[in-house]
């Protein structure tokens, strides 16, 4: 019999209650389970708990086990991906009742549309613009630069800056009225 099942001797030793016997059983088992729990859930900390888990379930059984009706190895195999699978189905279901709760608080599908148009229309009207104003807008609102720093990358003075940009911004502010609020 003990030749069908390698570790039938160990857990009925464990079944006796031999603390040398649960220590050889768990570093028999132990690395073989993780790995497996571990490759399954894809996290440690709850690898480790199936792990413990499954070896309590194993400290439990070994008094009743009965040899010959499946390996002791395989059994203890079933135990730890049944717990696995119960945690990977409460995932799901954590998942599913928080979207299940969730409202889209983002914008409604058509307002990716117009922000699109309004996004292509801001850009048409910033390339109608001189090149020195274009550039003025560019540095001070995209690129964040202020106004010192956006006159010294234009190599003009930081009035000459502020003008560029009070003609830059009357021009867009023109040509994009129709989108203004009253």
């Amino acid at each position: 019999m003990a030749a069908s099942d390698p570790d039938e001797s160990l857990v009925r030793r464990v079944a006796s209650g031999d603390p040398a016997a649960v220590r050889a059983l768990a570093a028999r088992k132990l690395p073989r389970l993780m790995s497996l729990a571990h490759r399954m859930l894809g996290e440690a900390a709850e690898a480790e708990d199936v792990v413990q888990e499954t070896m309590i379930r194993a400290w439990r059984q070994a008094p009743s086990w009965t040899p010959g009706a499946a390996r002791f190895d395989t059994w203890l195999h079933r135990v730890a991906l049944n717990l696995c699978y119960d945690r990977l189905r409460r995932r799901r279901e954590v998942a599913l009742e928080g979207a299940l709760e969730q409202t889209d608080d983002g914008p409604a599908p058509d307002r990716g549309l117009e922000a699109a148009d309004v996004g292509r229309r801001v850009s048409a009207a910033l390339q109608a613009l001189p090149d020195r104003q274009r550039e003025a807008v560019t540095l001070c609102h995209y690129q964040d630069l202020t106004n010192i720093e956006a006159a010294a990358v234009m190599g003009v003075s930081v009035e000459a800056l502020e003008s560029l940009l009070s003609r830059g911004r009357r021009a867009l502010r023109a040509a994009l009225s129709d989108m203004m609020e009253p």
